[in-house]
């Protein structure tokens, strides 16, 4: 309960966050998604508690899929509720903020939270579902080493026994994290990428798999099991999903939902399926009301989405760490007219490019790539040695337009799709 001094501090801090918010949008530099929520936090640093008013609440987090996951679980419980919903993707405390802000009058928060920042707002909001997608090596030079994530992710989630956790079981970090947790909901969303998880995360000793298979209908993994068993003697081994995608279908407790998405791709369905599983359990929604909600979501903060430029026209996907680009591949329409890859290494990318080398590059094949963006030159000697034949043309929209006209596929990563995406509403031949 709020005192009448912290009452006024909250309202102040409200005030100056709008008149950031607005500045910032007038003046071309921003949606304001971000200063709004860090003015905000400088006046009441408890600001996010009281925004949260003791409204349900859920944090969706994990390495990759969060945006998608976090727009399909919103529209979802949107059947219901109205909701409070960070859709620009800015998942850290400002942006959180900012997203409470403008859903002051919501009755149910839909939260993406970045990993590093669940413990703190998870203790300041008190969340009634934590959903748990993956968790792999990402922006080492941000985050750091990998075990250490999953271990504070594990102590904030076990500090919520009464939330409901929705966690993929075909994670193997994830599963550590949820493992212990008395409310869990499995579901089993697929693990494209292994190649983080390949030791138990508790007690060392290699994880065995069964039956991995990497098709775009594959199910994901129908068993693991951790060699060395816990250090109080259990065996760590994958649960039994309550959910599970089968191909382009979803099984659950009420039967089988045929996942029609207008996004593509294996990873989405696993989002789907964790986003649909978080509507029904913690929030009572209707399964096909779930289902159908989902099925709307058709591009994310401008990913996924197809653009005009002359006579191109340019499909553009984003991809962050090795394992979302190795799912982003996947995506990748081979018999486009051209494809470029954009990399850059900035603050919001990872300054280390060595992950490179982990990307299965050598898939594409007889596809010819042009190599793009600030570190194009690194990604030209990548594919150099995958035997890829690939150009390097520095600039995206240089990049784009030398691709031949027709449909030229674009995959880039964070700061490469943002800055293209701005570079394109100034060219006079560009079409939304």
């Amino acid at each position: 309960m709020q005192g009448p001094i912290s009452r006024i501090r909250t309202a102040v801090a409200a005030t100056a966050a709008n008149l950031a918010t607005a500045a910032s949008r007038a003046t071309g530099r921003g949606a304001g998604g971000m200063i709004g929520g860090l003015v905000a936090a400088a006046i009441d640093p408890n600001i996010m508690a009281s925004l949260g008013g003791g409204r349900p609440a859920v944090l969706v987090t994990g390495t990759n899929g969060k945006s998608t996951t976090t727009r399909m679980l919103a529209g979802a419980v949107g059947t219901k509720h109205n909701v409070a919903t960070n859709d620009g993707g800015d998942n850290m405390d400002a942006g959180i903020i900012s997203a409470l802000l403008a859903g002051k009058d919501a009755d149910a928060i839909v939260l993406e939270c970045d990993e590093l920042h669940v413990p703190k707002v998870a203790e300041r909001l008190q969340p009634a579902a934590f959903v748990l997608l993956n968790l792999t090596r990402d922006q080492l030079d941000r985050v750091g080493e990998i075990n250490s994530i999953e271990r504070a992710l594990r102590a904030a989630v076990m500090a919520h026994p009464e939330a409901t956790v929705v966690a993929n079981c075909d994670d193997v970090l994830i599963t550590s994290i949820a493992y212990d947790h008395p409310n869990v909901v499995w579901v089993s969303a697929g693990a494209g990428w292994t190649g983080d998880s390949v030791t138990n995360p508790r007690s060392g000793g290699h994880v065995v798999r069964s039956s991995v298979t990497h098709d775009d209908n594959a199910t994901g993994e129908s068993d693991w099991y951790a060699v060395d068993p816990l250090p109080d003697g259990r065996e760590f081994r994958r649960p039994t999903p309550k959910y599970a995608v089968e191909g382009e279908t979803l099984v659950g407790p009420e039967g089988v939902a045929k996942l029609e998405l207008k996004l593509p791709g294996r990873a989405n369905r696993g989002n789907a399926a964790q986003a649909i599983a978080a509507a029904v359990e913690a929030f009572g929604v209707p399964l096909d009301a779930a289902v159908h909600a989902a099925a709307e979501v058709d591009n994310v903060a401008g990913r996924y989405t197809t653009v005009h430029l002359g006579e191109r026209d340019v499909h553009l996907l984003l991809a962050k760490n090795p394992a979302g680009w190795q799912e982003a591949l996947s995506m990748v329409d081979r018999d486009a007219d051209g494809v470029v890859i954009a990399v850059n290494a900035q603050q919001g990318d990872g300054e280390d490019v060595s992950w490179l080398w982990d990307v299965k590059f050598e898939d594409f094949g007889d596809t010819h790539v042009v190599a793009a963006g600030e570190r194009a030159t690194d990604l030209a000697v990548r594919l150099t040695y995958g035997g890829i034949d690939h150009d390097v043309v520095h600039d995206a929209i240089a990049a784009i337009r030398a691709c031949p006209p027709g449909r030229v596929e674009v995959l880039a990563n964070y700061t490469a799709l943002l800055n293209l995406r701005r570079a394109l509403t100034k060219e006079e031949d560009y079409r939304a």
